[in-house]
């Protein structure tokens, strides 16, 4: 009874979320170390049985305590939130969007609340849940609202890189705009702590500039003079091993090479693309991605979220074939931060 409760959101019921979360509940490995289950809706998951021809037996509830966290059981917290008369694979719906966001909430709720020790989110539809009068652009910023967490930031991890974001979902203007030092302390504060929950008795972190060769001492903006490197500073005299501005060009084959634990990015695509390109892979004969990998945890808040690194996938959805690799990732990580939080290793 040691192993942790993780409750696993559906995601879009239009997308290859359902699937990949069942293909990941098939596996005997996550019952050995985990007691999970998802929230979601009863119709959408026995159809995501069908499609993938899983061996497993399909368990609704009405409340955790009917759970049986056993092999061959998925056991599902059914919202009952889909009419499947209206419902399509891989197309944009209100419906879809908003059933999507309220799996997000009930997880949030279990784990505020302390019934569950994580929350593994499967993919949303930006434009869904717009539809659906969502107004946030995606989980992270649902999480920092519902958990009423002001200094918060995205981390990824992928193969032998780690990430974390300074700005996410905005405008290149707006990332600059954002790059300011207290948020970029915050950010390191975060990457420090993150860290340590993962077991790193000693986290090196670097921070990457903004502008190319890290602004080459204000040739190329004076962005790291004025904000990055005031914090990078700051930091240092908090006891942090941190360094940088480093040049975004090479700060992240020096992480991979183990120099750093963590790269801090000043904006969405700086940490993303580097990590997309280690975890993804696709296929040129094939026409399709053969591999997903990589987990986005957020970070700051007051319970544990990490999801798949990936979008909805609406053109493989239904069909069966979805890769499900980043979802195995993500629940590995939650595991890992729940043992963390268990031994004191975090708040």
């Amino acid at each position: 009874m040691d192993r942790p409760i993780l409750g696993i959101t559906m995601g879009d019921p239009a997308s290859i979320g359902p699937e990949i979360a069942a293909k990941a509940l098939a596996e005997t490995s996550v019952y050995e170390r985990a007691r999970p289950f998802v929230i979601g809706d009863r119709n959408v998951m026995a159809d995501a049985l069908r499609i993938t021809k899983l061996p497993l037996t399909l368990h609704p509830v009405a409340t955790l305590a009917k759970a049986r966290f056993t092999v061959g059981t998925l056991d599902l917290l059914d919202l009952h939130n889909v009419e499947m008369a209206k419902h399509a694979y891989g197309k944009v719906s209100p419906m879809c969007g908003k059933a999507s966001v309220e799996y997000i909430e009930k997880g949030i709720a279990m784990a505020l609340a302390k019934e569950i020790d994580a929350v593994v989110t499967g993919p949303i539809h930006k434009e869904s849940i717009n539809q659906a009068g969502c107004p946030h652009p995606g989980h992270t910023e649902i999480f920092a609202v519902l958990t009423n967490t002001k200094d918060y930031a995205m981390m990824l991890i992928g193969e032998d890189l780690r990430v974390v974001h300074v700005s996410t979902h905005v405008s290149l203007r707006q990332a600059i705009e954002r790059t300011k030092k207290p948020r970029v302390l915050a950010v390191i504060r975060l990457a420090h702590r993150a860290l340590k929950a993962l077991g790193i008795a000693e986290p090196k972190i670097a921070v990457a500039g903004l502008n190319p060769h890290a602004g080459e001492h204000g040739l190329f903006g004076d962005e790291e003079i004025k904000e990055i490197i005031p914090a990078i500073e700051e930091a240092r005299a908090e006891g942090i091993a941190v360094d940088g501005p480093i040049a975004p060009d090479t700060v992240f084959g020096r992480a991979r090479g183990g120099l750093y634990d963590i790269v801090v990015c000043m904006y969405h695509d700086q940490g993303h693309i580097p990590l997309k390109t280690l975890g993804f892979t696709f296929d040129k004969t094939a026409q399709k991605w053969t591999s997903m990998s990589g987990v986005n945890v957020t970070l700051g808040l007051p319970i544990i979220r990490t999801s798949v690194d990936h979008g909805t996938a609406f053109g493989k959805a239904g069909k069966g074939t979805a890769a499900y690799d980043s979802m195995l990732d993500a629940i590995d990580v939650a595991i890992k931060l729940a043992q963390g939080r268990k031994v004191g290793l975090f708040a």
